[in-house]
């Protein structure tokens, strides 16, 4: 039996007898029930039972629904899309997009998650990622030229998820060079990209983009940094997982297209709007060296620019950290 049907049954968040739920899965035992219902606490959902009405799980859960997102997605980005795969639970999206890519799934392709147990952040760090809280995400995009054209395409990307997002109502969100989505000095989401392919012709990235919708005390124990998420921010207004995701694949794919002939140049003023560092006062950790300057935004190319004591110095992602001075 699929432990996915059961999710699907009990995602209303009302009571449903054993009886009800064996004759909806293929008229399984009540034991064989109470078996699919411990592995779903293993997925840290929290159920809940009652004597004379049966289980449910506390709050139900938004689920995420290729159908519904189709309903969201613009005309222009129906047309491009090539693949849209939601799936329950999986190592990480991008992992399966850069599967995906191996068996020949080149270009346009949409990757969900309700849970990864091996999402990663930059420099590898952890992804915390609740089952049903967040949002979890891939794109695929193929581009011409090689690494060479790709210069500033994570802080495109960045524009493309503020603009989703101040659409749906969030108005203080901002970034964090080079691919921190923030808010209040804390973060809300982040950006991954890994490259496939010839770095000198044509090449597939995988655009990874976690933003946290509805985190929950106890998968927030495990975070180690300030962060926020969107039912904190929107309280009842916050929109459906689907509808999010929806709208910031609308302009993920807008962006996208225009990057591919442009480059970052078009969107550097528009990142410069929504950076929370520009003026401050910062530090730029290179490994153990540490620089301190005043942010003066990012070049045509994506690249930080600190006024330093000995003059005007430009940074590039890798293993740069950049932190507010101590």
């Amino acid at each position: 039996m699929d432990t996915n049907e059961l999710i699907v049954l009990l995602a209303d968040g009302e009571y449903h007898s054993g009886e009800s739920l064996g004759a909806a899965l293929g008229g399984i035992s009540r034991t064989a029930v109470w078996k699919q219902l411990k592995k779903l606490e293993s997925l840290g959902l929290k159920l809940e039972s009652r004597k004379g009405l049966g289980y449910r799980i506390v709050n139900g859960l938004d689920l995420l629904s290729e159908i519904t997102i189709r309903q969201y997605l613009t005309k222009e980005c129906l047309e491009i899309l090539r693949q849209i795969s939601v799936n329950a639970v999986i190592d990480s999206t991008n992992a399966s997009a850069l599967q995906g890519i191996q068996q020949g799934v080149t270009h346009a392709a949409l990757y969900l998650a309700e849970q990864q147990t091996a999402g990663r952040g930059r420099r590898g760090r952890t992804w915390i990622s609740p089952f049903a809280s967040n949002i979890y995400l891939s794109l695929v995009w193929q581009f011409t030229g090689g690494a060479s054209v790709l210069g500033g395409l994570s802080l495109a990307v960045g524009v493309a998820v503020c603009r989703s997002l101040r659409g749906l109502g969030v108005s203080e969100v901002g970034l964090k060079w080079p691919n921190d989505i923030v808010t209040d000095g804390k973060k809300l989401g982040g950006i991954l990209l890994e490259m496939q392919g010839d770095a000198a012709g044509d090449c597939q990235v995988v655009i990874g983009i976690g933003i946290n919708v509805a985190m929950g005390l106890e998968a927030s124990q495990h975070i180690d940094q300030p962060w926020i998420d969107l039912q904190s921010l929107m309280g009842a207004q916050l929109p459906s997982r689907n509808m999010i995701v929806a709208a910031i694949v609308n302009e993920l794919v807008s962006v996208l297209q225009k990057f591919q002939t442009t480059s970052f140049s078009p969107y550097r003023q528009e990142w410069m709007e929504y950076d929370v560092y520009k003026g401050r006062e910062v530090m730029v950790q290179l490994g153990d060296n540490y620089i301190f300057g005043t942010s003066q935004g990012v070049d045509n190319g994506g690249a930080l620019i600190i006024l330093t004591p000995e003059g005007l110095k430009s940074f590039n992602g890798g293993e740069v950290s950049l932190r507010p001075a101590i």
